[in-house]
């Protein structure tokens, strides 16, 4: 899947041992994604966030020019402002790095937000926070992240989601994961039905 700026972020597999790690997390949103924010794996539950974590998305362009992420997001501002200001930092010690160059450029003339916040040089370490959004299926969720990097990979990240133990929001993370298990049971279902020989006239 290409992102949604029409890049292909290329070849960069994630070890497999991410892959089965964040796999066999059914409570905790994960995804893994580069230097440029292309996600590159993710787990069920991340999925079930938002659409956009979904491999070959970008999710700086995503957050940026999607409204139904804007929507999503109740620190929209903080967000981008954290995002752009991550951006920058990678720019600095890669000035020559075509990929990078060519976002910068394309979110300068797509985004009004983001040509003010570039403007303003902020510069930050990539870095967990507290993500604040509002679900359509289960309502608002403060969720804790994480963002580990991944020893021995050009520049990945590990992103892991959790919720305060004893929380609404711990609550709601399990209902959240409580309708992607039921999806999956019906899919299962409905391919098992499909493949299914029906008998003949």
């Amino acid at each position: 899947m290409l992102s949604p700026s029409g890049n292909d972020p290329g070849p960069s597999p994630v070890p497999e041992s991410i892959r089965e790690l964040i796999d066999g997390w059914p409570n905790n949103p994960a995804y893994v994604q580069n230097k440029y924010t292309d996600v590159l794996a993710v787990n069920a539950l991340g999925a079930a966030l938002t659409p956009n974590y979904a491999v070959g998305v970008n999710l700086l362009t995503a957050v940026l020019l999607d409204p139904a992420e804007q929507a999503l997001r109740r620190d929209w501002d903080e967000l981008t402002e954290e995002g752009v200001a991550v951006l920058r930092s990678e720019l600095g010690s890669a000035v020559d790095d075509p990929r990078l160059v060519e976002l910068v450029g394309e979110l300068s003339v797509r985004s009004e937000r983001f040509r003010q916040l570039w403007a303003r040089h902020d510069v930050r370490p990539r870095r967990g926070r507290l993500s604040l959004l509002t679900h359509p299926d289960v309502g608002d969720l403060e969720l804790k992240s994480d963002k580990l990097t991944i020893g021995g990979t050009d520049g990945m990240t590990l992103v892991v989601f959790h919720a305060v133990p004893g929380s609404r929001s711990i609550e709601s993370l399990a209902l959240l994961g409580s309708l992607v298990a039921s999806n999956d049971t019906t899919d299962e279902t409905t391919e098992q039905r499909d493949q299914t020989p029906r008998p003949s006239d």
